[in-house]
């Protein structure tokens, strides 16, 4: 493999020195930038963008054209395993995914298979091949998956929900059911992750988009034991270095403390939370990432610097901090108030570094 130029985001991750703290961005490719809008019109349609390696490829590096970020993550969904599975995924316009075959009862479980990387999913390990390829080591590769809790939901609801009322109904009336669910989604998101190292990610990520609606007791039981189940099962060294894994439950600042004992290098944070405290709560088992809020960009350059330098000053000294939004960037952002927030923490954040290399 090509030697990797820029480490700064994996050496972040393992809370080693670094010169300047580390910045990539959530959704860094999407629909705030004119390029990914023209490629997504080429590819006809969300997954078929997903299912072209080339054009997956053409938008995960967008981003690192205009921006001098440390890291790409691979372009595609999380909802590519549920579909894998069988349940006919469809993307809507204003109505956002759907499924044709939901998951409700125990016989539907039983029929979900375990998709293969290399098979169902090979679509997106070619992605990831050739994303490796073409980056020629100028930064490191990101992969994802969604959390089995994200998943189960989408599953058991069909389609995108504010409550997730089926979902939460077959958790309470059936635990059981939902825990066998669960169960099938961790050896599908385990072989999943694995098959993206395998193929060159150099760390993954797990987005739980949905654990923070849970309370404290079955947060624990149904959201961070699967994923701590998970990360116990993932390749953790490739290319004669440690890949790191990143848990991100968007509202989960209350569990930190638990989630730094999961398995994983590091914790994303959404802007609810403190990212001081949180440095204080989970003291020196994780890095953390984040946790800018994103509406920040819709104001002005100098109050999106002001912003970033709030962030910084709120982690502190040393490394350990990947700079990141709280959550995914918006559609209507302007792109070059990202240029504003590159470019104050590429001034600002040294000074947090000095005298730690």
């Amino acid at each position: 493999m090509t030697e990797l130029k820029n480490d700064r985001f994996l050496r972040a991750l393992m809370r080693q020195p670094v010169d300047r703290t580390p910045l990539w961005i959530m959704r860094q490719a999407g629909r705030y930038l004119p390029e990914y809008r023209a490629t997504r019109a080429k590819a006809g349609s969300f997954m078929q963008l997903c299912q072209n390696a080339e054009l997956a490829c053409e938008v995960t590096l967008q981003p690192l054209a205009r921006f001098d970020l440390d890291a790409a993550i691979l372009f595609s969904d999380i909802l590519t395993v549920p579909d894998a599975m069988g349940l006919g995924l469809g993307f809507y316009e204003g109505e956002g995914p759907r499924f044709s075959n939901p998951v409700r009862t125990a016989a539907d479980i039983d029929r979900l298979p375990i998709p293969d990387p290399e098979g169902e999913l090979k679509y997106v390990m070619n992605a990831v091949r050739t994303i490796r390829h073409e980056l020629h080591g100028r930064v490191p590769l990101i992969g994802f998956s969604g959390s089995p809790w994200t998943l189960a939901a989408y599953m058991v609801e069909g389609e995108g929900s504010r409550e997730f009322s089926k979902a939460k109904a077959m958790m309470f009336d059936r635990p059981d059911l939902m825990e066998r669910l669960l169960d099938k989604l961790i050896d599908s998101v385990a072989a999943y992750l694995n098959g993206q190292i395998a193929a060159g990610a150099q760390a993954v990520m797990i987005f739980d988009t949905w654990g923070g609606m849970l309370s404290p007791r079955d947060y624990l039981r149904f959201s961070l034991e699967p994923m701590q189940k998970i990360i116990a099962k993932l390749t953790r060294e490739a290319d004669g270095r440690r890949v790191p894994v990143v848990v991100f439950t968007k509202g989960g600042g209350q569990w930190l403390e638990s989630m730094a004992d999961c398995g994983a290098d590091a914790l994303g944070i959404d802007w609810t939370t403190d990212l001081g405290s949180a440095r204080q709560r989970v003291g020196h088992k994780v890095a953390l990432q984040g946790n800018m809020d994103p509406n920040v960009l819709y104001a002005s350059t100098e109050r999106i610097r002001e912003e970033v330098a709030s962030v910084l000053a709120a982690y502190g000294h040393g490394s350990g901090h990947v700079f990141n939004l709280g959550h995914g960037i918006h559609p209507g952002i302007n792109p070059e108030h990202v240029s504003a927030l590159v470019n104050a923490l590429h001034e600002l954040s040294p000074a947090y570094h000095a005298n730690t290399n």
